[in-house]
């Protein structure tokens, strides 16, 4: 019963992917936003982000720490679930265009989705008025890596739940 569910769940992803993903067709402009955004969710502008605010005092520290703690331990799951798992990504050359490197053969779930949603949960948190952009720009990084064709959406949509729920977790814990 549950591997027929999953299995049902995986051709729904992958049709789903096929009607979203970008075509060598597609402007380049659309090519070149797709690639930015998703270059928002990587380990350099995700830790970069997430640590900025230690430099400051007050609040941005507290920020700063949870950011990070979410960033990291949201990875640390991302990595567990993806060993375990052990997903293909979907293979792109045939349908698009290469526009980014994958950063290792396992698909399932997203670290980009996850690390941009850790650290705008955590300023969403600390600064409300951000809240709508911040959301909306990590919604859109996962986006970015379906429409560049290295992830399916629910790898995307499961890297933001895993973030969703270790920010959580973090407040409960008093992080």
């Amino acid at each position: 019963m549950q591997l027929m569910l999953l299995n049902r769940l995986g051709a729904h992803d992958r049709a789903l992917f096929h009607k979203v993903l970008l075509s060598r067709t597609n402007s380049r402009v659309w090519r070149r936003i797709a690639v930015a955004l998703t270059h928002l969710g990587g380990a350099r502008v995700s830790i970069a982000l997430a640590s900025w605010p230690l430099l400051l005092e007050g609040r941005w520290q507290g920020l700063g720490e949870h950011a990070l703690a979410t960033l990291a331990l949201s990875h640390v799951l991302v990595q567990i679930v993806k060993r375990s798992v052990s997903r293909a990504r979907p293979s792109c050359g045939e349908l698009v265009e290469c526009l980014v490197d994958e950063p290792d053969r396992f698909s399932f779930p997203s670290g980009h989705a996850a690390a941009s949603f850790a650290v705008a949960l955590s300023f969403a948190t600390v600064l409300p008025g951000v809240a709508v952009p911040v959301i909306v720009i990590a919604g859109a990084v996962g986006a970015s890596r379906v429409v560049l064709g290295v992830h399916y959406p629910g790898d995307v949509a499961v890297g933001q739940t895993l973030a969703l729920a270790t920010h959580f977790a973090l407040i409960r814990a008093g992080v």
